[in-house]
């Protein structure tokens, strides 16, 4: 265990751009290039790895609650956030439409077999929070399911607090023209079309009652215990470090990095024969045979543009 151990400090990026005053003649804006972008989110997400060995270390339990509109870049975000981490520790669950026995339960029956275990990160890809979204703009619920659910959210989530649950909540904001950019995209991509959903459509054409829904929502769930973060989401990648940024604040935690590892040295049976290696079964080389790959040429490559 490293003898420098630094106390993370609940403070944003320290690269994030500025914002300028209005009124008064400041620096500039740095420019926003994809360079400082790669290298910003390459920051935070060791920064990631480090919180991952402490809530390890320390037993925390830890649920982050992503939730928005279709195509608000709530995934974006989860998969930038996972990407280097250990999924033994930090796991994402997107639940299904409930079964026809889970509609008999308790409405957050389902969601506590979720709940993590000490030393366990939990990302919700959505939540119990469906009951006052899609639920109750599209008719799934009824009134008297509805009303209950803001009445007993609130209770639930500081339970699960006074249980020692970590608990953020982050709602994603996409505005009206992005989303449609986004749908649009999505149809003409044949790798996006699994993101186009009839529900996702059906709720393109209930925008404002999705919208009354949300500030419904807001007023009885945004609590001192378990407040809403709001995350403007209309340039993703701006999203995605905010996000990232806060989430690291929101945890103290410290740097147990350890010292460097030295690999042993293996260990040579000289007896050994290895069988021949054609009893083995390879897939077919399609490509090794008529293409150069050269790392430098593929590490330029810009490979989702709109990503």
């Amino acid at each position: 265990m490293s003898k420098d151990k630094t106390k993370h400090t609940k403070k944003a990026a320290k690269n994030t751009p500025a914002k300028a005053k209005p009124g008064k003649k400041g620096k500039k804006k740095k420019p926003f290039t994809k360079k400082f972008y790669e290298e910003e989110l390459f920051r935070l997400q060791l920064e990631l790895v480090k919180l991952q060995a402490w809530v390890k270390q320390e037993g925390l339990k830890v649920v982050v609650i992503f939730e928005g509109r279709d195509a608000a870049g709530k995934g974006g975000v989860i998969k930038r956030i996972t990407q280097h981490l250990n999924p033994r520790i930090c796991r994402v669950e997107a639940l299904p439409a409930p079964t026809e026995r889970e509609k008999t339960q308790w409405y957050f029956q389902r969601y506590t077999a979720l709940l993590p275990a000490a030393g366990e990160m939990v990302l919700l890809d959505r939540s119990w929070y469906n009951r006052a979204g899609v639920e109750k703009v599209m008719g799934f619920c009824t009134d008297e399911e509805y009303r209950e659910f803001l009445r007993s959210c609130p209770e639930f989530e500081r339970m699960l607090i006074r249980s020692g649950i970590i608990l953020i909540k982050y709602w994603f904001s996409v505005s009206d023209a992005e989303q449609e950019r986004r749908f649009q995209s999505r149809l003409h991509s044949p790798h996006k079309l699994w993101k186009l959903s009839p529900m996702d459509l059906e709720s393109r054409k209930r925008w404002v009652e999705y919208s009354k829904a949300k500030d419904v929502m807001f007023a009885h769930t945004d609590t001192k215990q378990a407040p809403w973060w709001v995350v403007p989401s209309d340039n993703k990648k701006l999203a995605r470090l905010n996000c990232i940024s806060h989430l690291l604040s929101s945890i103290p935690y410290e740097d147990i990095t350890p010292e460097p590892i030295e690999l042993p040295e293996r260990t040579h049976h000289s007896g050994y024969v290895r069988p021949p290696i054609s009893d083995q079964t390879f897939v077919p080389d399609r490509y090794g045979g008529g293409y150069e790959f050269n790392e430098e040429n593929y590490d330029e490559i810009d490979w989702d543009p709109d990503d």
